[in-house]
């Protein structure tokens, strides 16, 4: 048995077998986060991209744990370079890790982290995460588009959980991420990136109704909710 925990955003935790994974940890600052970044448990830590609503507190929570972050190949060599234990990836590769395997999609999206003034670090490119642990996957979409390529992601890899965003502006709005529930064909759906701002205001019980007319599950998890899997 697994746990999926959403913290709020795009973050979430999965505990497997005493591993314990933390996706795009944004809690400081975020204002629908009902935990202390201090007290999250890590073993690895995994990033789709650099900007600070996604690395978050992932640089310290990483250190404080002994983490290893697992990101893009640009993206961690900046956390490489602040301290972190690292394993670069990029996109289409995957890595067998001792709680499962991690292979990166494409994300349409960007990725930089905003150092101040004019300065942008440049991060790479973005991705998604494809999550193989206990006979179950997990594909964490990241910020992205709806992209023809979902089909594809759908063909090769039985999805039991599908982590969407929904919240439009920066990612796919509802009506999009409807029809990436149709390319993707996994057996749930659980919302992300939503409410957390009031530029990327959504409706979950909305996306709910449309994708379980298709007969898929979904399941609106609040911050700091947890379901096993």
């Amino acid at each position: 048995m697994s746990t999926l925990t959403f913290l709020g955003h795009d973050a979430f935790t999965v505990e497997h077998e005493g591993n314990h994974l933390v996706f795009d940890p944004f809690i400081s600052g975020n204002p629908v986060a009902t935990v202390d970044p201090t007290v999250i448990k890590a073993d690895f830590v995994l990033l789709t991209h650099g900007h600070g609503d996604h690395l978050g507190d992932g640089i310290e929570i990483a250190k404080a744990n002994d983490a290893v972050v697992i990101a893009p190949f640009e993206l961690a060599t900046y956390c490489g370079n602040r301290g972190c234990e690292v394993h670069p990836m990029h996109i289409g590769g995957s890595h067998e890790f001792a709680f499962g395997r991690v292979k990166l999609t494409i994300a349409h999206h960007g990725s930089g982290a905003d150092l101040g003034g004019d300065a942008l670090a440049y991060m790479g490119n973005p991705c998604g995460f494809l999550l193989t642990l206990g006979g179950k996957t997990i594909y964490h979409a990241g910020d992205t588009g709806l992209f023809l390529d979902m089909k594809l992601i759908g063909e090769l890899n039985s999805i039991d959980i599908a982590l969407l965003p929904i919240g439009d502006n920066f990612t796919m709005g509802i009506d999009d991420a409807v029809r990436a529930v149709d390319f993707l064909k996994p057996k749930l759906v659980v919302p992300m990136h939503y409410n957390t701002f009031e530029v990327i205001q959504s409706d979950p019980k909305d996306f709910k109704e449309k994708v379980e007319q298709k007969g898929v599950h979904v399941r609106i998890l609040k911050a700091g909710e947890s379901m096993d899997f």
